[in-house]
């Protein structure tokens, strides 16, 4: 199993309950989190591009949308097999579809998150 780093964005709660969550998933520490907002690590690209879409860097190549989402499940031993199937090209597509849905819709479900107490 590879070692994969995973850039995110601290300040985002939903992007906080995610990683905590994947953090709980990743009992062998094969993932490395950087938080964008902390400036913890450094940026492989620009800042506001990290924050644009989930990135990912696996086996020194670096992802994003859908992909970088397959590249850290590989990495989970239980999310794995779904990682693995998106290595297919038409998996891979239709679930970057589904992400570049989730993306306009992802600002309405931040600003719910942030008036929860």
């Amino acid at each position: 199993m590879s070692k994969v780093e995973v850039w995110f964005d601290g300040d985002c709660p939903l992007c906080r309950r995610e990683i905590a969550l994947m953090r709980r998933l990743d009992r062998q520490g094969s993932i490395r989190f950087h938080d964008v907002a902390t400036g913890a690590g450094t940026c492989p690209i620009d800042r506001d591009e990290l924050l644009a879409r989930f990135h990912a860097r696996e086996d020194g190549r670096l992802v994003s949308g859908a992909e970088a989402f397959a590249a850290m499940w590989r990495a989970i031993p239980m999310l794995a097999p779904f990682g693995r199937m998106a290595r297919n090209r038409v998996v891979l597509s239709v679930l970057e579809r589904l992400y570049l849905a989730f993306l306009k819709v992802r600002p309405v479900i931040q600003r719910s998150l942030r008036r929860r107490p």
